[in-house]
């Protein structure tokens, strides 16, 4: 069983001023990719937090190191915003950065906008943890994870091989 927790990160959600979206975006995709074997995933963990660079690392840190958690999914704060602190939390807690996932989220993403160019998504190794920065608009979030998710699932397998 793939075991899945999701972060969602931004300022205006967390503080009520609109709904956030990442968090049912990512919840809809598994559901539905998985909508015949419901029993190959389970989404343990999910949280909305602020753009805060200590709350983001000890999240990603606490799904990995306390909860064991093989997929973490972060939504928001890949841009180029001051604020947008994701990548950075992330690149700080990892051990191992996978730069082709990023490039290939960029590049899913440049089809559709052209200021994809200033996404810092990435991807990287916590223990046996794969964790994912994605955008956190809806429709981004459904043009990249459909075009990933063989490759998450090939992770997490080859990860888990005694």
């Amino acid at each position: 069983m793939i075991k899945i927790g999701i972060i969602s990160i931004s300022d205006r959600a967390s503080e009520n001023i609109y709904e956030d979206q990442g968090i049912p975006s990512v919840i809809n995709f598994f559901n539905e990719y998985f909508s015949l074997d419901l029993n190959k995933i389970s989404i343990d963990k999910t949280i909305l937090i602020p753009d805060d660079l200590d709350q983001i690392k000890e999240k990603i840190i606490e799904y990995v190191d306390i909860h064991k958690l093989n997929v973490v999914i972060t939504t928001g704060g890949t841009g180029p915003s001051k604020k947008d602190l994701t990548p950075n939390a992330t690149r700080e807690v990892i051990e191992e950065e996978l730069p082709g996932f990023g490039e290939y989220m960029r590049s899913e993403s440049l089809k559709y906008s052209k200021n994809a160019i200033l996404s810092r998504q990435l991807a990287g190794i916590r223990k046996d943890s794969i964790i994912l920065n994605l955008p956190g608009s809806p429709n981004s979030i459904g043009e990249i994870l459909p075009n990933i998710i063989d490759q998450i699932i090939h992770f997490v397998e080859e990860r888990n091989k005694v």
